[in-house]
């Protein structure tokens, strides 16, 4: 399971005047915003920005300045996955130090949505066996009991975290696990699609 939510695609605007920047030809950008308030590249911006995207990492250092934030839930096994690309990314997370005693333990907390029958009535039981123990702590207070949540929670546990990133990192992330075994991957790269040009800029797509 994996929810991409709160969107949000900024400074196409400055990426591709800087763009022009090495050539000063700032007179041929035909780029404007419509009555939604999106930034919708012209003919003009929109040739270059795929000749340099398509010309190779040195060029298309525009891109790099393509901000994207969105918030992801998923459970932690993608998360270490998610983990490998830390250049250009950064991300706040709730907090399983501080907030997992917080609220009681549902099945839905994690994901389960590829289990088969027999193994979802058994995590059942490890639901169940971590708000026993989450109960004690909440009356005892001892640590003993929090690390047998912290060390018994499965990694199937969802976490949200509130991420930036930028286009070439998308570029990166979409070519590496868009053929992913994990099916949460394929659900993110269809969310990259998404993304304003992203056929364009990032899948580079004729």
């Amino acid at each position: 399971m994996i929810k991409l939510e709160r969107t949000s695609v900024m400074n196409l605007e400055n990426a591709v005047r800087g763009a022009r920047n090495p050539m000063n030809s700032w007179a041929r950008s035909d780029s404007y915003y419509d009555g939604q308030g999106q930034y919708i590249l012209g003919p003009n911006d929109l040739d270059l920005a795929i000749r340099l995207r398509k010309a190779g990492s040195d060029h298309r250092k525009y891109l790099r300045q393509v901000l994207v934030s969105v918030d992801i839930t998923a459970p932690m096994y993608w998360w270490k996955e998610y983990d490998t690309y830390k250049v250009a990314t950064v991300a706040n997370s709730t907090s399983t130090m501080h907030k997992i005693t917080s609220k009681p333990f549902d099945i839905d907390d994690f994901s389960h949505d590829h289990m088969t029958a027999s193994t979802e009535q058994f995590m059942q039981g490890i639901v169940d066996e971590l708000e026993s123990i989450r109960l004690r702590y909440i009356e005892s207070k001892d640590k003993k009991d929090w690390y047998d949540i912290i060390q018994l929670l499965p990694s199937s546990y969802n976490q949200m975290r509130t991420c930036s990133l930028n286009y070439e990192t998308l570029i990166n992330i979409y070519f590496a696990r868009k053929d992913h075994k994990l099916a949460e991957w394929h659900t993110f790269c269809d969310w990259i699609l998404t993304l304003p040009y992203a056929r364009e800029l990032i899948v580079c797509a004729d």
